[in-house]
């Protein structure tokens, strides 16, 4: 038996994620076409590679399909209900950090921490007579959030394109997104709310608490690690 090991299966993730297994002595590589899917893993006995969309790893995780998995932070938080019950943070691995924040039209100077949020939805409901739309993919993370900090009277309105462009095509008054330099939403004529930040997310590795561990497959998990440092 072997333990399967998640990882990106494209893009800067991908390479980012083979990279610090390389450094630590541990080679990861895709085998056949870029439509395959197949990888290989020297350096250490008895893992599997299996490539997967970051979006994917977090349920397969959940579910025990796998044993370890590399994603973001914030894809584990928004997909996974109790996620702390269901997989275990290994490590941090220092890259594809970015946050995921609040942000309103620049042009609304009145409106710079989220108890003015607040204020300006209750202001956009009674004058329109519908709730101020929040255009977001996190719809889990962001709901939390504004109900921890007593924002009310908006509604989410879900985002699988270009979030920062919502404002400007008017199919929402703000945005809760994923930013790393913010220079998307400066270009869409967006600031960040002072007191937005809802969660500062970055690529880790992640192992399943329910995947199956025999014997062998201990011993493997337990030797990956030790290599790895974690």
């Amino acid at each position: 038996m072997t333990i399967k090991l998640g990882v990106p299966s494209k893009g800067r993730l991908m390479e980012k994620t083979f990279d610090w297994f390389g450094a630590r002595g541990v080679k990861l590589s895709r085998t056949g076409s870029d439509r395959e899917y197949a990888g290989k893993v020297e350096g250490v006995d008895g893992i599997e590679l299996v490539l997967l969309s970051a979006g994917e790893i977090p349920r397969e995780l959940a579910a025990g399909r796998i044993h370890l998995g590399v994603t973001g932070t914030d894809l584990v938080r928004e997909k996974l209900g109790l996620w702390e019950q269901k997989i275990e943070t290994m490590a941090e691995l220092g890259f594809g950090g970015a946050d995921l924040i609040i942000a309103v039209p620049a042009c609304w100077v009145d409106v710079n921490l989220l108890e003015d949020l607040d204020a300006a939805a209750a202001a956009f409901r009674k004058q329109h007579g519908f709730r101020l739309r929040i255009a977001t993919k996190y719809h889990r993370l962001v709901r939390e959030f504004l109900r921890e900090n007593g924002v009310a009277d908006y509604q989410l309105v879900d985002s699988q394109g270009a979030t920062e462009g919502t404002v400007k095509n008017m199919t929402a008054e703000a945005v809760a997104d994923i930013t790393s330099t913010g220079d998307t939403l400066r270009a869409n004529h967006l600031k960040i709310l002072s007191n937005g930040l809802v969660l500062k997310s970055q690529a880790t590795l992640f192992r399943a608490r329910k995947a199956p561990l025999e014997g062998e497959e201990r011993a493997h998990l337990d030797a990956l690690l030790t290599q790895l440092g974690v």
